[in-house]
């Protein structure tokens, strides 16, 4: 929901045999060479950014599955628990795996080290990966010292052979120097295991025919119309109930309304949201929702945000219980876009002041005007966004939530970018139904099936999910 930075991005995968520079000759034991470099160079960071590019300068391919690199550091007092994510990678991040293990006895450099490996792909002669964006960082958090750590070159911020980094083929060392200390074989990388899903385990179907904002049974079904003043958005923007209403779009059926409206100050400018209860985590989430590219009413051009997400709060500056998936369309641009854009964003955590976040977005710049079935799928480490029965994104790793969340539909402006004119303008978005099964996948093209079987039914709620 705030200023998108992209520290975290999946790409569509490439071929692992990409001709690369020409490695200089190696010797049968050395085949593999690793380079490195480091995007953060201070004796302390938020995060430690070794970059790797792996080097085959050998005469036979080389299976990547059977491949490690270690980068070996030193434990911060108090023995804090650490946390792996791929940044980017050519060879894509999918394939890219993450462990941490502990050296016995350690040295004064290094008593822990990080483990990657690769669950597919092949090395062809003379070809390298190319960059391997890796980071690691504190689970709670707290800046980490790296001066100490063995396999640290804050010099390094460009690519060259390290050999304080190794490399393991089959369980050999054949790149690198390790610390004194031992530290054991390489661990086997997991292959990813797929199950079917488990059955839904409760339902959240929700029609909105309700009178108005002050219909007891808003509450009753257990969502929320906010009033209470703060972000996101204008500072000083006002959230009014009234902002919130239930127009019939068709027949009978009635939708879910907000509106935003603003005179370009922030005394002029009121924007809307309603929210569930915190209750939700795995399984799917669809709604039908009518984005709007311009005003009804007044002069164009101002950054309005219309979404559909779900969120955990955050308790604190880089909350690591914190996360949110969303969709957000923007008609008139933001965020240094020019023009429409659609966001679907999984979030980790982030941080305020400083600014600090740490998420993963995809985005397709083009207009979404008009009614559309958006569908979020959260099981088994995978988030994917589906809009109109098609996959639009999919993301995963440390952007997987962890602790219930709530669902919400927000209208709001950013901050600052509200168009020269004091000629008041109202923008609208509309939620003709919301959909919840817990602790299920369900197809897009199944979740309108259901959702029609309702409506056959004369069915405007449902509610058996379990309050956590």
């Amino acid at each position: 929901m705030r200023r998108k930075l992209l520290l975290g991005g999946l790409v569509s995968a490439m071929l692992l045999a990409m001709v690369g520079v020409a490695a200089n000759p190696a010797s049968a034991q050395q085949s593999l060479r690793l380079q490195y470099k480091t995007s953060a160079t201070g004796a302390t960071a938020d995060q430690v950014e070794p970059w790797f590019n792996l080097v085959n300068g050998g005469t036979s391919a080389v299976s990547l599955s059977g491949v490690k690199i270690r980068y070996y550091f030193k434990a911060d007092a108090g023995s804090p628990q650490y946390r792996f994510a791929c940044s980017w990678a050519v060879v894509s991040c999918s394939t890219v795996t993450g462990t941490f293990g502990t050296l016995s006895p350690g040295t004064a450099t290094a008593d822990r080290y990080l483990e990657v490996g690769f669950t597919s792909g092949n090395l062809a002669v003379g070809a390298q990966t190319g960059d391997l964006q890796l980071r690691f960082h504190r689970s709670d958090w707290q800046r980490l010292t790296q001066s100490d750590d063995y396999s640290f070159g804050p010099a390094r911020t460009t690519y060259g052979d390290w050999t304080k980094v190794t490399v393991h083929q089959n369980g050999a060392l054949v790149w690198g120097t390790s610390p004194s200390g031992g530290g054991g074989d390489p661990t086997p990388t997991p292959t990813p295991t797929i199950t079917n899903p488990p059955g839904g385990s409760g339902v959240v179907f929700d029609d909105f025919a309700y009178s108005n904002a002050d219909d007891p049974n808003i509450s009753a079904h257990n969502w929320t119309v906010r009033t209470n003043a703060g972000g996101p958005g204008v500072p000083g923007a006002g959230w009014p109930k009234q902002n919130v209403t239930f127009p019939t779009i068709s027949g009978t059926n009635k939708a879910l309304q907000l509106k935003a409206v603003t005179d370009g100050t922030a005394s002029g400018t009121q924007q809307s949201e309603v929210l569930h209860q915190r209750k939700f985590l795995e399984g799917t989430y669809a709604a039908r929702v009518k984005f709007s590219d311009t005003p009804v009413s007044g002069p164009d051009g101002d950054h309005v945000v219309q979404t559909f997400f779900t969120i955990t709060p955050l308790a604190a500056d880089m909350d690591p219980d914190y996360s949110e998936q969303d969709f957000e369309y923007l008609p008139n641009g933001g965020w240094g876009e020019p023009a429409n854009i659609m966001y679907a964003t999984s979030w980790e955590t982030y941080r305020n002041e400083p600014w600090q976040a740490v998420n993963v977005h995809t985005e397709v710049r083009q207009s979404y005007a008009g009614w559309h079935d958006l569908v979020l799928q959260v099981s088994g480490g995978q988030i994917r966004y589906y809009i109109d029965g098609a996959l639009f994104a999919e993301h995963g790793g440390d952007y997987y939530p962890e602790t219930v969340q709530s669902v919400n539909f927000n209208l709001w402006f950013i901050s600052g970018g509200l168009v020269g004119s004091s000629t008041s303008r109202d923008y609208v978005q509309q939620v003709d139904w919301f959909y919840h099964s817990k602790n299920e996948v369900v197809a897009p093209a199944t979740v309108l099936s259901r959702v029609n079987g309702y409506r056959s039914a004369s069915t405007t709620w449902v509610d058996t999910v379990p309050n956590p």
